[in-house]
């Protein structure tokens, strides 16, 4: 699974470790992906989608319909 929201489009971001010595080693901080299904009631068929949590959140809010267009406007497939 992409490690990619494809509501939002967050990515992993990428930083350092310092330990108590103070020596820095490469990390990685992914975002918080989760598969999700949705019904689409204009299409009449439920569709998977790789969101992250904050996506998820602005679905609730905005609702699925208003989300697909956007993630369609992105030019991801749904």
């Amino acid at each position: 699974m992409a490690r990619r929201c494809q509501l939002t489009g967050a990515a992993p971001a990428f930083g350092r470790r310092v330990s108590h010595s103070h020596r820095r080693t490469s990390r990685r901080f992914d975002p918080n992906i989760q598969t999700k299904r949705y019904f689409l009631p204009s299409e009449g068929r439920t569709v998977r989608l790789t969101l992250s949590a904050r996506a998820i959140k602005t679905i609730d809010k905005i609702g699925i319909e208003a989300a697909v267009a956007r993630v369609r406007a992105r030019g991801e497939k749904v």
